[in-house]
């Protein structure tokens, strides 16, 4: 038998998988819309704290939520292009679109971070007096509670989606939070101490915190915008379906995975007895792809019948 490869998509199965594409994208779409709302909202709270307090950590706190509604309606327009169905001049979907906008949310991020480091070496050169630290504080603590409970939906979300765009939204969500009680505490101490300088420190603490949520971002993304493997605990999961089968083939090998989007790309070769006619070997293979995509149901499983040597 010469090495043949399995297509696994009838009409019937690429329909499905279409359908499936358009709910998810519908489910992360829902779940950006939340972040979208409540980032507009402190922006305008935060910018009108700055405005009567003059803290440069507060303006930092408005820099990152506006740079977070840039990002968020920038991921919505990422997903909608992301499940868009394969056609002719992307055979292997659009999954890609979703990692290419959690890049460029790395970017939006540094940015936002060179900002805040701007704004805080001016005030250490030029102190100034800040006004309505009561009110500063209460819109920081008011922002954390918010961004705790939007970053931890949003974080189920991407992880029963196996979305990079949602997991880029949560993740920057945390760091508000940690950003936004900062600077609380730091006008806590400045009503306190009358030390002024503290508000630039803890503007320059928000840009490294910023950066590092940068990073976090990227990471993945760019894992699988150059198509680097699957986690080894999900390739196990596969090798362990695959050897459930082990009576109806001889042997399996070069085993590839990858990430597109929230879907993955799984090949490897799989070698059937030489005698075996090849529509069975089809069939029997097929049984291996139904058990994966039981367990991974946006997988995309392509195999290569081997005879066995």
């Amino acid at each position: 038998m010469a090495a043949t490869q399995v297509p696994k998509s009838s009409s019937q199965g690429t329909r499905n998988l279409n359908e499936a594409l358009r709910l998810t994208g519908s489910a992360r779409v829902r779940a950006l819309r939340v972040p979208l709302a409540s980032n507009a909202l402190l922006v305008l709270l935060k910018l009108a704290v700055w405005f009567l307090s003059g803290s440069v950590s507060v303006l930092s706190e408005a820099l990152h939520s506006g740079v977070d509604l840039i990002v968020t309606t920038l991921q919505l327009v990422s997903v909608r292009l992301a499940t868009r169905p394969a056609d002719a001049d992307h055979a292997y979907g659009h999954g890609k679109f979703e990692n290419v906008g959690a890049a460029l949310e790395a970017l939006f991020i540094l940015a936002t971070a060179g900002v805040a480091v701007i704004a805080a070496i001016q005030r250490i050169r030029t102190p100034v007096t800040i006004a309505h630290l009561d009110l500063g504080i209460g819109v920081m603590l008011l922002s954390a509670v918010v961004n705790i409970v939007v970053s931890t939906g949003l974080a189920r979300t991407a992880r029963s989606e196996q979305s990079p765009a949602l997991s880029a939204e949560a993740a920057q969500l945390r760091a508000d939070v940690w950003t936004a009680a900062g600077v609380a505490l730091g006008l806590a101490v400045i009503h306190y101490t009358k030390f002024a300088l503290i508000d630039p420190i803890l503007s320059l603490m928000i840009a490294g915190l910023i950066v590092k949520a940068a990073y976090d971002v990227s990471a993945r993304a760019f894992v699988d915008l150059t198509d680097g493997r699957l986690p080894v605990e999900e390739e196990a999961r596969i090798r362990a379906i695959i050897e459930r089968h082990k009576p109806i083939f001889a042997g399996y090998h070069k085993l590839r995975t990858r990430r597109s989007g929230g879907g993955e790309f799984i090949d490897f070769h799989l070698q059937m007895a030489r005698d075996m006619p090849i529509g069975r070997a089809h069939e029997l293979s097929d049984v291996i792809v139904g058990d994966i995509k039981a367990e991974m149901p946006r997988a995309h499983v392509l195999i290569h019948l081997e005879p066995d040597t």
